[in-house]
């Protein structure tokens, strides 16, 4: 990836220019997380000013980092960091305590970020993925493999939410989900075997031997150890 990274950071160099602050790679990659074929190659990129003429130059660099299978990457512009990161507590706890900077200044670097809000939008990120996962979950249901890949997917988003529970909680949370997730069980004293089994299917430790029954009891599990997490978030409201 190294040498993907050095050309998209060329690209944007190339389209912005003395406008370029910065470029940072931060999430699971950055927190030597990162398992193909699951996890992404989360980028900011940070400007002095960002117009639609900006955005609309950033189209062909944008667009072969994406279709090369990256998420797009979130535009900031320098002095929007420091405003915003009272309004997206869990998103910057994210890119602070894990992050590598590809070009230009740690724009992130000395940011204070507020936990005012931190409560309300854990519970309201946590809610919103519980009913996204119980959608998911109808048309999933009709395979193993289908529901092997909801849960590995999910867990990855939840085990994010889950450093903001710590915090909550008082809590320094570690850089790796796996670290994050073990951490969270430990402290709300949860049940942590559906987790540690969906980890075992997203890294491919080794195959979890689950027929029709068992995925989908191992589903409603899961889905239980995180309504009581979702609990345990209500209670410091």
């Amino acid at each position: 990836m190294n040498s993907q990274f050095a050309n998209f950071v060329d690209d944007l160099r190339g389209t912005h220019g003395k406008n370029l602050a910065s470029v940072i790679l931060y999430g699971s990659a950055a927190a030597g997380d990162f398992v193909p074929s699951q996890s992404g190659y989360n980028i900011l990129i940070a400007l002095h000013k960002i117009t639609p003429e900006d955005l609309r130059n950033a189209h062909a660099s944008v667009r072969e980092w994406y279709k090369a299978g990256n998420p797009l990457p979130v535009y900031f512009t320098v002095s929007e960091l420091q405003n915003a990161a009272d309004v997206f507590p869990i998103e910057f706890h994210q890119m602070e305590i894990a992050r590598k900077v590809l070009f230009g200044s740690d724009v992130l670097a000395g940011l204070k970020i507020s936990d005012e809000f931190l409560r309300h939008q854990t519970e309201y990120e946590l809610r919103s993925k519980l009913i996204r996962l119980r959608r998911q979950y109808i048309p999933a249901s009709s395979s193993i493999e289908g529901l092997k890949n909801l849960m590995s997917e999910s867990l990855s988003s939840f085990s994010s939410l889950f450093r903001a529970v710590l915090l909550l909680h008082g809590v320094q949370p570690p850089a790796t989900k796996h670290e994050i997730v073990a951490l969270t069980v430990q402290h709300l004293k949860i049940d942590g075997v559906p987790f540690e089994k969906i980890f075992n299917i997203r890294e491919n430790n080794f195959a979890e031997k689950l027929d029709e029954s068992s995925a989908n009891e191992l589903f409603a599990e899961y889905m239980e150890q995180i309504k009581n997490v979702i609990d345990a978030v209500d209670e410091k409201g």
